[in-house]
């Protein structure tokens, strides 16, 4: 989940849809202090964060957030003097653009640090809206409720979430997960799907997997 504390409420609002569009859940807030109050209550996978706050300026949120938390953090402002980008960074941010932004540019922007870090943590975790599947325990969760899922559903998703763009047939699917063979004729692939499905649907409304009539599945968009 990523973190909006901007003032302008259209800004605000703006961003939380294109961040919606691209996949990720968000939360937001309208001032300095709410901002930090829910930056230091939850675990948020990134923070945007404007400077001109009203009740607690954006670098003294960066500065308060720092002390105990290490939350990737991208700084939006019209301030754009190099002496502020530089106590920006010292202060702990992950990166700076610069308003009026494009949101193409604040979605890549977001996407690079994202990898960055995770590289740095030496991440074992797919992440796709609000479910977090980990590679090394082999669990997944929608937000904090676990999934109990067999080796296939558990497959399925990871193959998904290592390619979210792609169109799976239950061919591939089968296939890649199993090296085995598949039979046309085999209604497996259904039974599994249908299977994750529901349990999703147990925890969420929000849908996660699409059905591409012709071809196959893929991420929900």
């Amino acid at each position: 989940m990523i973190l909006v504390i901007e003032d302008d409420v259209m800004i605000n609002n703006l961003l939380c849809k294109v961040l919606s569009d691209n996949g990720f859940e968000t939360d937001s807030a309208l001032d300095g202090v709410e901002g930090l109050s829910k930056a230091l209550d939850k675990e948020y996978e990134m923070i945007l964060l404007d400077l001109m706050l009203p009740k607690k300026t954006g670098e003294e949120v960066l500065a308060e957030l720092r002390k105990t938390r290490n939350t990737p953090a991208i700084v939006l402002s019209a301030k754009n003097e190099v002496i502020n980008r530089i106590e920006l960074l010292r202060l702990g941010a992950d990166d700076y653009i610069s308003k009026p932004f494009d949101v193409d540019e604040v979605i890549l922007r977001i996407e690079a640090v994202l990898r960055r870090t995770g590289e740095a943590k030496g991440s074992n975790q797919l992440k796709y809206k609000n479910l977090t599947l980990d590679t090394e325990s082999k669990r997944i969760f929608i937000g904090e409720e676990e999934l109990t899922c067999t080796t296939m559903e558990y497959g399925i998703l990871e193959l998904m979430l290592n390619n979210p763009n792609k169109v799976f047939s239950k061919r591939n699917i089968f296939e890649s997960i199993t090296g085995d063979e598949y039979l046309s004729d085999d209604n497996t692939m259904n039974v599994h799907m249908s299977n994750l499905r529901k349990k999703i649907a147990k925890v969420t409304d929000e849908p996660y997997i699409d059905t591409v009539y012709g071809m196959g599945y893929r991420l929900s968009k």
